[in-house]
């Protein structure tokens, strides 16, 4: 039974509708998710509606050039570490 083409064909529609070509320029400018370690943690800590962000992180997203959607905070909102 040959089921692997239209699986594939699905998921491709679902990938191409999913993302907006600014998100697909986005992901085609860079080799992987992530520009570090440091990025991936700190965007897995940070999935929720109130991000915590260190001097630490913005020293490290400026230093490794890290892309993608900005979490937005407040200079007074920056915790020191």
């Amino acid at each position: 039974m040959r089921i692997g083409v239209p699986i594939v064909a699905v998921l491709l529609a679902g990938v191409v509708v999913g993302c907006s070509a600014k998100d697909m320029q986005e992901w085609k400018a860079h080799p992987s998710h992530f520009a570090s370690g440091d990025h991936m943690t700190f965007s897995l800590k940070n999935q929720g509606s109130t991000p915590r962000v260190s001097s630490t992180d913005t020293k490290l997203a400026a230093s490794q050039a890290w892309w993608g959607e900005p979490v937005v905070v407040r200079a007074d909102q920056i915790f020191q570490n």
